[in-house]
C-alpha cells in the first residue's frame, strides 16, 4: 500500500462538477492498493498516517500529531501510483483490481475514523478533479 500524504491548508474533490468531499486543515491522502496488500498492511499505513508528526509545535518544529493538531482527512484512491514506467505508456498491473481494492480503501478510511478522525473521500473508480492548497509544502510517501 502506498499513501501520499500532504499537508494541506484546504482540499476538496469534485465528481460531475459537485463537491464530494472537503477539509479545512489536515492531510489530502493519496491511497494506491498493491495486488499484494493485505488487511494488516492496510492497518499498518493507516496507523502510521494518522500518527505523522509533521504539524509545528510552538518552536515551529514539525512535533504535532494530526489529532492534536486538530487535522482531518481527505481520502482520495488513486490506482497510478502503481504505475510501471519502464515504458513510455504506463501499466498498472501491480495495482489491486477493484474487488480487491475496494475493500482495503474502504478499511483504511474505517480505520482512520477509528483513531478518532473526521475523514472525508472521493469515490473509488470515478473521474474526481482534486483540489488543495499544499502547506508548508509537506509531503510525505508511506508505504509497506
Amino acid at each position: 500500500m502506498r499513501a501520499v500524504v500532504t499537508r494541506v491548508k484546504e482540499a476538496s474533490v469534485t465528481i460531475d462538477g459537485q463537491v464530494t468531499g472537503a477539509i479545512e486543515g489536515g492531510f489530502l491522502v493519496l491511497l494506491g492498493v498493491h495486488k499484494d496488500d493485505t488487511e494488516d498492511i492496510t492497518r499498518w499505513v493507516a496507523d502510521r498516517v494518522c500518527g505523522l508528526r509533521v504539524f509545528g509545535d510552538e518552536d515551529g518544529r514539525m512535533n504535532i500529531n494530526p489529532k492534536d493538531a486538530g487535522a482531518k482527512l481527505l481520502v482520495v484512491s488513486q490506482f497510478t501510483l502503481y504505475a510501471d514506467v519502464s515504458s513510455r505508456r504506463p501499466g498498472f498491473s501491480d495495482a489491486a483490481r477493484p474487488d480487491k481494492a475496494i475493500p482495503l480503501y474502504e478499511l483504511f478510511i474505517s480505520e482512520c475514523r477509528d483513531h478518532g478522525f473526521e475523514v472525508a473521500t472521493g469515490e473509488f473508480g470515478a473521474d474526481m478533479q482534486v483540489s488543495s492548497i499544499n502547506d508548508g509544502p509537506v509531503t510525505i510517501i508511506v508505504e509497506k
